[in-house]
């Protein structure tokens, strides 16, 4: 496991801050219930924000040809089929992912092929579990065309307590579904829009692992797939 680049900044401000936070309380307050107090505050804190940027080494362990992967660490919101007004214009079926503050935020390609499209907007901040904040909040559209030609659309939609997300992934590039596509920082929500006839792999509710847990399968293909351990 190691700090995620997108927080080794973040992360040395904060350090610095509370150390001198913590040596002027140390100083000039009684070395009592409140300096100590306030110095166990500090450390979870840190160590909260230290969890929050964690970056661990995945792989997918079987072979994705044909399925799509979870970009994100969380929990499945939504599983329906939407009007796709930005980039497709028409049905889709959308599975939402949404990050609570103490999942990894890293985000990963949900399928191997070549990026087509890349687009920001800016946006609201809603809560990211609610079903407006994939059309209204920032949120960053990432379009992927497999090898069979299939265009999956992933979007990073930032949430209520999320002020930036950061997206890798350009227009042109190979993508592979072990390469992280971007990240979101602080509580967020990964939305995927698959075609209609996309066999569904989990349920609301469940807790799903970034470039781990298969979430549909887009074609039948010629193995069996066992979920990783």
């Amino acid at each position: 496991m190691k700090v995620h680049r997108e927080g080794t900044g973040f992360l040395l401000l904060l350090f610095t801050f509370l150390f001198i936070v913590n040596i002027l309380f140390y100083y000039t307050i009684n070395r009592g219930l409140i300096f100590y107090t306030i110095l166990c505050l500090s450390v979870s804190l840190f160590l909260l924000v230290l969890n929050f940027f964690r970056s661990p080494y995945r792989r997918f362990p079987f072979d994705s040809e044909g399925l799509v992967i979870a970009p994100a660490d969380g929990r499945v919101v939504a599983i329906e089929e939407v009007s796709e007004n930005e980039y497709f214009h028409d049905k889709r079926l959308q599975i939402s992912i949404f990050m609570s503050i103490f999942n990894v935020h890293a985000n990963w390609f949900p399928v191997n092929g070549t990026v087509k499209y890349v687009s920001y907007q800016k946006g609201r901040y809603k809560a990211a579990y609610l079903p407006k904040s994939s059309t209204e909040n920032e949120r960053s559209t990432i379009v992927i065309t497999t090898r069979h030609g299939i265009d999956v659309l992933t979007r990073q939609i930032a949430g209520a307590m999320a002020r930036r997300i950061v997206t890798y992934a350009k227009e042109n590039e190979t993508c592979h579904v072990d390469e992280q596509m971007g990240f979101i920082k602080f509580g967020s929500r990964v939305d995927v829009f698959l075609p209609v006839g996309a066999e569904v792999l989990v349920e609301l509710d469940q807790s799903v692992t970034g470039n781990q847990t298969p979430v549909a399968r887009l074609h039948k293909i010629n193995y069996d797939y066992s979920s990783p351990s």
